[in-house]
């Protein structure tokens, strides 16, 4: 009975350790993911502002709101045509994606001073680590934030969609503080979401897809979160 036991207790310890390594491996895809689109949104929003011809063409043309709207119709096409696409395709339109967001968030570089573009930018990641860390880490069940942080999302989207058209200092003021405490909430709620819904992988594919997919999350709302601290904290130009 007792070598049984030991195997048994032996055979435990091996499974826990192998879901901790992978657990481990598909959160650092996760984040690898999302660093590389920040990276890329980065590259392609100071190239198009540093290129006349660029801003000349998109924010001197209607095509303004083809480019503004484009990373919103990414979002919905990925959420409603994951599951039918194949690693690959997911992985060239999360990488479109980036692109896109990054010709929409090209504004920020004629609007802002470069260092205070830097300055929210490591103060962003520095709260968005933290919280992505908790989220991570923490025993406590955020489950119960998700539909409360969701409504939030869906106000300020909501507040800057009338804010447009009120182009109201106030309204922008509200909603970048109510935005950077629903995005920072987000962050802790989606890496936690992320590291649950590994549990529920059946193979390579969907491990693949899936590690797209909460880097989507997590990369919005860091995106979110800094454009949020750039309205409070930005110097612009």
């Amino acid at each position: 009975m007792e070598p049984r036991m030991d195997q048994r207790l032996a055979h435990g310890r091996v499974g826990t350790q192998d879901i901790d390594v992978g657990l481990r491996s598909h959160m650092l895809s996760v984040y690898n993911y999302m660093g590389l689109a920040l990276a890329l949104t980065g590259l392609t929003a100071f190239v198009t502002a540093n290129t006349p011809a660029m801003v000349q063409l998109i924010f001197g043309t209607p095509l303004q709101w083809v480019v503004m709207l484009a990373p919103l119709g990414f979002v919905f096409f990925l959420a409603a045509k994951v599951r039918n696409m194949s690693l690959s395709a997911t992985q060239v339109t999360f990488w479109a994606f980036a692109v896109a967001m990054g010709l929409s968030l090209s504004s920020i570089f004629l609007v802002f001073t470069g260092a205070s573009i830097a300055r929210v930018f490591f103060i962003t990641a520095g709260t968005f680590g933290a919280m992505s860390l908790y989220g991570y880490t923490t025993n406590r069940d955020l489950s119960k934030f998700g539909s409360f942080l969701f409504m939030g999302l869906i106000g300020v989207i909501l507040a800057m969609i009338v804010n447009i058209f009120l182009a109201s200092t106030a309204l922008q003021f509200a909603i970048s503080v109510i935005g950077v405490l629903v995005f920072t909430g987000l962050t802790a709620y989606d890496s936690q979401r992320i590291k649950e819904e590994y549990n529920e992988l059946a193979d390579h594919e969907s491990m693949g897809k899936l590690a797209v997919m909460g880097a989507l999350s997590l990369y919005l709302n860091f995106i979110n979160l800094f454009v949020m601290l750039m309205h409070l904290f930005g110097n612009r130009e």
